[in-house]
C-alpha cells in the first residue's frame, strides 16, 4: 500500500466542514416534535426547506418586504389540505422556523468541530436569514438571504450532481493559473471520480431505457434526457481539449525557460497533471460515444420493439375481423374501423406554379450546324405562324431602310429611336426583333442570293433579303447594353449598307 498523504487528505477541511454546517439548522427544526389539530406530525425540516425556497424566489422577485406574517400565509396556502391548523398557528410555526435560521439574540448561529488539518478546536459562524428592511408603523421585520442561506438552497439542488464535471474544470483552470500543480493534480483525480459514475449512471440509464419504453411519450422524454445530456458531454469535452492545450502552453513554458533544470518536482507534477488530463479526458470521450450508441442504437432499438410488441399483440381475426362480423356496424363505424389498414389515396395532381418553371424546349430533328437559316419542309410552307414571322421580319427591315433614308440611322440603338418618332416602338417590344438582329449579326455580311435557299424563299428571311437589292448589309458589335424594356436587352450594333459598286471597291 503507498504511503498516505495526510495531508492532501485534510487539505481544506474547515471548508468542508462549513458547508456540512449549513444544513445544522435543517435538523433542527426536525427535532422539534410539532403536531397539527388532528394529531398528526408536521414536517418541520421539509417546511424549513420551503421557508428558504419562498425567500429564495421573493429574492429572485425583488420583493424586500418579506417577514413573517408572508411567510405564514405561504405556508398556509401550502399545507392547508395536509394539516388542520389556524391562522395563527401557520404563524407561530413561521416564526419559530425564522428564529431558527436568525436566532433572536441577534448573533450569528454556531457550530463548533474539531479541526483535523489544524489539529485544534475551532467552530464557524454563518448567517442564513439577514434582516432586510423594519416597518417603523406596523413594527415588523423583514428577512431576505444571506449569502449561506443561498449557498444552502444551490447545495440542496441538483445542480452539483449534474454539473460537478464541469465544476472541476473550471476549479481547474484556477488552479492552474495560480500555478497550485499539487492541487491540481488533486482536482483531475476528482474529475476520474466524477466521470466514473457518469459511467455508472450511463448503463443504468441504457437499462432503464430499455425496461421502460412503453409508450411514445416515455420514448420522447428519454430522447430529449439523452440530447440534454449529449450536449452537456459535447460542452465539457471542449472544455478538456483547451484545459489540455493550456497544460501543454504551460510545460512549453517551463521547458524554455530550464525551469525543469532548477524545480525538478514543479516539472515533474506538469508533466503527471498531462498525462492524467489526457487519461480523464479519454474515459470522458468514451462517455460521448455511448451517449451517441444510445442515442442512435438503444433507443431507436427500443422503439423499434414496441412498434413490434404493439404488432405481436394485434390478432387480425380477432380485434378486426370479429368486431366486424359479429356486430351489424352502421358504415359510418365500419369506415372507422378499416380506416387504418386501407392504402392511402393517390392523387395525381400538378401545380399551377408549374407554368412559371423554366422550359427546355429542344427540337429532336437533325439539322445541319453550319446553316443558321433553317429550311422547311413543303408541308411547313403554308404555316400561319412562319409566314407572320416572315412578314414581321420584313416590316423590321423595310423600317430600317426607311431610316437609312431619311435619318441616316447607323446603329442598333439609333434605329430604336426612329421607332420611337415614328410611334413604332411595339417592334422593340417583342423578342422576334432581337432575334432578328442576332441572327444578321451572326451571319454579318449579308449579301442577297450567297445564304443558301434565299433565292427559292425558304428562310423566314427571304422576304427581308428582298428588299436589300443588290445592297450588302454589314452588322459589328460596339460598346453598350441596350435595356429599352424590362424583358429583353442586347448590345450595340453598328449598323452600315453598302452598293454593289462601294463593296467591289
Amino acid at each position: 500500500m503507498e504511503q498516505l498523504d495526510l495531508q492532501d487528505i485534510t487539505s481544506g477541511y474547515r471548508e468542508r466542514m462549513r458547508r456540512l454546517a449549513l444544513f445544522d439548522p435543517l435538523f433542527d427544526l426536525d427535532r422539534k416534535r410539532e403536531i397539527d389539530q388532528g394529531n398528526a406530525p408536521i414536517d418541520m425540516k421539509g417546511l424549513g426547506l420551503l421557508t428558504l425556497l419562498f425567500f429564495f424566489e421573493q429574492k429572485l422577485m425583488r420583493h424586500y418586504k418579506t417577514g413573517v406574517n408572508e411567510l405564514a400565509a405561504f405556508l398556509q396556502q401550502l399545507t392547508n389540505r395536509q394539516y388542520k391548523l389556524e391562522p395563527s398557528d401557520y404563524e407561530r410555526l413561521a416564526r419559530a422556523i425564522i428564529q431558527t435560521f436568525r436566532p433572536t439574540t441577534g448573533r450569528k448561529r454556531s457550530y463548533s468541530f474539531y479541526n483535523w488539518e489544524s489539529s485544534s478546536d475551532e467552530h464557524i459562524d454563518y448567517s442564513i436569514l439577514k434582516a432586510n428592511n423594519f416597518d417603523m408603523k406596523t413594527n415588523t421585520q423583514y428577512y431576505t438571504l444571506d449569502e449561506d442561506g443561498l449557498e444552502l438552497v444551490f447545495a440542496t439542488k441538483e445542480f452539483y450532481s449534474e454539473f460537478q464535471l464541469s465544476i472541476n474544470q473550471l476549479m481547474l483552470r484556477k488552479q492552474l493559473d495560480k500555478g497550485e500543480f499539487k492541487g491540481a493534480l488533486r482536482q483531475i483525480n476528482e474529475m476520474h471520480i466524477d466521470v466514473e459514475n457518469l459511467q455508472e449512471r450511463m448503463v443504468k440509464l441504457k437499462h432503464e431505457i430499455q425496461r421502460s419504453i412503453v409508450s411514445e411519450e416515455t420514448f420522447e422524454r428519454y430522447k430529449q434526457l439523452l440530447e440534454d445530456i449529449y450536449g452537456r458531454l459535447t460542452r465539457e469535452d471542449e472544455e478538456f481539449k483547451e484545459l489540455r492545450l493550456f497544460v501543454k502552453e504551460t510545460r512549453e513554458r517551463l521547458f524554455s525557460k530550464d525551469v525543469h533544470k532548477k524545480e525538478v518536482k514543479t516539472y515533474q507534477l506538469v508533466v503527471q497533471i498531462n498525462s492524467e488530463l489526457e487519461s480523464v479526458h479519454y474515459e470522458h470521450s468514451r462517455l460521448l460515444e455511448q451517449t451517441l450508441a444510445l442515442k442512435n442504437t438503444t433507443l431507436v432499438t427500443a422503439q423499434e420493439s414496441l412498434y413490434y410488441t404493439g404488432i405481436q399483440a394485434f390478432n387480425f381475426d380477432q380485434d378486426l375481423v370479429s368486431p366486424v362480423v359479429s356486430n351489424p356496424l352502421p358504415l359510418v363505424s365500419m369506415a372507422g374501423v378499416l380506416h387504418p389498414f386501407l392504402k392511402v389515396e393517390e392523387n395525381k395532381v400538378w401545380s399551377p406554379l408549374t407554368l412559371f418553371a423554366e422550359q427546355n424546349i429542344t427540337e429532336e430533328r437533325e439539322t445541319n450546324r453550319q446553316q443558321d437559316f433553317v429550311e422547311v419542309d413543303q408541308g411547313e410552307e403554308d404555316d400561319p405562324y412562319r409566314k407572320g414571322v416572315m412578314q414581321q421580319y420584313k416590316l423590321i427591315m423595310q423600317y430600317y431602310l426607311d431610316a437609312v433614308e431619311t435619318s441616316g440611322v447607323n446603329t442598333l440603338s439609333g434605329f430604336m429611336n426612329y421607332l420611337e418618332e415614328i410611334g413604332k416602338s411595339v417592334l422593340y417590344e417583342y423578342r422576334l426583333f432581337y432575334d432578328f438582329w442576332m441572327i444578321l449579326h451572326q451571319r454579318s455580311p449579308i449579301i442577297r442570293g450567297e445564304i443558301e435557299g434565299e433565292e427559292e424563299g425558304k428562310t423566314l428571311l427571304s422576304e427581308a433579303f428582298r428588299l436589300l437589292g443588290d445592297r450588302t448589309l454589314l452588322i459589328k458589335e460596339d460598346n453598350g447594353i441596350i435595356n429599352r424594356i424590362k424583358r429583353y436587352s442586347i448590345q450595340e450594333m453598328k449598323i452600315s449598307l453598302e452598293d454593289e459598286d462601294d463593296a467591289l471597291s
